[in-house]
């Protein structure tokens, strides 16, 4: 018989060719948004929203009148990258009248998952009392995984913020964490199988009344799409307002990169009124 290899059906780097050289680029890139943005005195940098380290938020304006805020959570299987990498996918939604938030958090292994779970709460808890209005959630990867758990019956928002919740999109996230007990990953995050079980969305119900889309790029690997549907059929059967997307050709770096177009349907999606 042949088993599942778990460290494969992860592996989203191994089969993007070229994909060790975007860490780069997105600096760059992310570089000279910030820049632009300060030099328009858009921009708010290293807001601290907690006693970590890396308890850090940056903050982008519209430099008009705001519709509300969208916070942005980044991935990088919760132990790699931080906020400074993605600052340039702000700009779909500042485009559109939203200001943006980016969210830095404690990465693994001197946080474990759980713990993140909770500076992201504290994190958007923080944006959300710098910017009146709707409050929009996406996050790519583990921020996929972590805006989702926002949405779960033991979020850990207080219910003014829970409250001003108008959407929520999971990008290419991870919502059963159970199989990265079996990868080597697993060495770096350090998963039990009771945390494994408390921190999947999928084991959750999800709070009432909050639209929530789980969209993945369509030629991802394997078990991003199996996640995706998983988590989709298991919340659609507990209430309504909840929709998947397999956007076509996209993987999962370049999935993401619709964040930056104010008219792409990522963010058309993010920003739309009817849910």
């Amino acid at each position: 018989m042949k088993y599942l290899d778990w460290d494969d059906a992860f592996d989203n780097s191994g089969y993007v060719a070229g994909s060790e050289k975007l860490p780069d680029l997105w600096s760059r890139q992310a570089q000279a948004f910030r820049d632009s943005m300060a030099a328009a005195g858009r921009s708010e940098l290293d807001i601290v929203y907690g006693d970590g380290e890396r308890n850090r938020l940056d903050l982008f304006r519209t430099g008009g009148e705001s519709r509300g805020l969208v916070v942005f959570i980044h991935g990088g299987y919760w132990h790699k990258l931080d906020k400074s990498f993605w600052s340039h996918l702000a700009e779909g939604a500042l485009a559109r009248g939203w200001d943006v938030a980016m969210a830095g958090y404690t990465l693994a292994p001197q946080a474990r998952i759980s713990d993140i779970t909770l500076e992201i709460g504290a994190a958007i808890t923080k944006a959300a009392s710098l910017v009146d209005g709707p409050i929009r959630l996406i996050g790519h990867s583990a921020g996929g995984h972590l805006v989702s758990r926002m949405v779960c019956d033991d979020s850990p928002l207080e219910g003014g913020v829970r409250d001003r919740l108008a959407k929520v999109i999971s990008l290419s996230g991870v919502h059963d964490l159970r199989p990265l007990m079996l990868i080597g990953m697993n060495d770096i995050l350090g998963l039990t199988e009771d945390e494994a079980a408390a921190e999947s969305p999928a084991l959750h119900a999800p709070l009432p009344g909050i639209p929530v889309t789980f969209w993945v790029g369509a030629a991802e690997r394997p078990e991003f799409l199996r996640q995706t549907r998983l988590i989709c059929e298991t919340w659609a059967l507990k209430r309504d307002g909840i929709a998947d997307v397999y956007e076509p050709g996209k993987n999962h770096f370049t999935v993401v990169e619709g964040l930056a177009d104010k008219d792409s349907p990522l963010v058309t999606e993010l920003v739309r009124e009817d849910g």
